[in-house]
């Protein structure tokens, strides 16, 4: 009761990098207020999985384990988390802002009558006192996400229902192992008091994936354009530095609109969230929305001709020039110093 419970997605065998990053969020917030970390697995052949979550500290771990459920489908996987819920009445439910995070946690929301804040970059635990009543809360959820298109940082709670839900968006929060030995209890949700037939309404014959062909989330080097980068061809400079630094080439969400780059090599709010050890801005003028996606980075490196481009604050180094002089000078100097 009052736990803090995660919503773990799975694809072939294998939890999702965002659930595990969930799952660390969660083990720090279950500390914070002397709780127990709850999560969930839905689908089919699950023996073993419990290796893959109880090292990220999960104390209970529910399984709901049945053909039908797997591959994912709406109906059925939003009963058992509605159900689940209805009886372990957890203080905070966090999902991935996933295609199957952002399909199940409103109809969960809306099952309970509750509040949900979606692609939060942020969750931490803080007080309120509401100024009309005096009424003081301890412990509430903050729920932090850019709003108004990026614009400003908005801090939202959920005062009076439970529980406070929220979806997080793949790479915002740390991946990391709270404790290899950490043991927890399984437990297995009966199915047969929860599924209907009138559940499954589509049945999946056949389901292609296809692979995703750009990864630049685990890349320790990105070098990242912009719209000042000014064309589709300049962009091909990027990719001759990213060649030999060994990196992968990123865009902001101006670059991508302005057909410089693909969407999958979006880093930013709207995009893919990165922390690699070395980060290139080149043309970008570090709008919000972009910086919340790569601000974590080791080190950043900008390159712009506007010495007051919001990009420079964040910087380790700042390099003020136009980027067609600029990277031909980094690239035929890196080559000569690597021979």
């Amino acid at each position: 009761m009052n736990n803090i419970f995660v919503y773990c997605e799975i694809e072939d065998g294998q939890v999702a990098d965002v659930s595990l990053e969930l799952l660390t969020k969660g083990r720090k917030l279950a500390n914070e207020i002397n709780c127990k970390l709850e999560a969930a697995v839905i689908g089919h052949k699950l023996e073993g999985i419990e290796k893959q979550l109880f090292p990220f500290g999960v104390d209970i771990l529910h399984l709901a384990d049945e053909p039908r459920l797997a591959p994912y489908t709406t109906l059925p996987h939003c009963e058992v988390i509605v159900k689940l819920f209805e009886k372990i009445k957890p203080e905070v439910a966090i999902f991935g802002a996933t295609s199957v995070g952002r399909d199940l946690a409103p109809r969960v929301a809306s099952y309970l009558k509750c509040g949900l804040t979606a692609d939060c970059t942020s969750l931490v635990f803080g007080d309120h006192k509401e100024t009309k009543t005096g009424k003081e809360y301890k412990n509430l959820l903050y729920q932090i996400r850019p709003a108004f298109g990026g614009n400003i940082i908005a801090t939202i709670i959920n005062p009076d229902t439970r529980p406070q839900m929220a979806t997080v968006r793949e790479g915002v929060m740390k991946k990391e192992i709270y404790n290899e030995d950490h043991k927890g209890t399984i437990k297995k949700i009966k199915l047969d008091e929860v599924l209907r037939d009138e559940l499954f309404p589509v049945q999946i014959v056949e389901r292609h994936i296809e692979k995703q062909k750009v990864n630049i989330k685990s890349s320790q080097i990105i070098i990242s354009g912009g719209y000042g980068v000014g064309s589709k061809e300049n962009f091909d400079m990027l990719f001759e530095l990213a060649e030999v630094l060994g990196g992968e080439v990123g865009g902001s969400r101006a670059a991508v609109d302005a057909g410089f780059v693909d969407h999958a090599r979006q880093v930013g709010q709207t995009g893919v969230t990165v922390r690699p050890k070395l980060y290139i801005a080149c043309g970008i003028s570090g709008a919000v929305q972009h910086t919340a996606g790569m601000s974590e980075s080791a080190k950043i490196i900008a390159i712009n001709n506007d010495p007051k481009a919001p990009i420079n604050q964040i910087a380790d180094y700042s390099i003020i020039g136009n980027i067609e002089d600029i990277i031909p000078k980094m690239i035929k100097f890196y080559k000569k110093n690597t021979k």
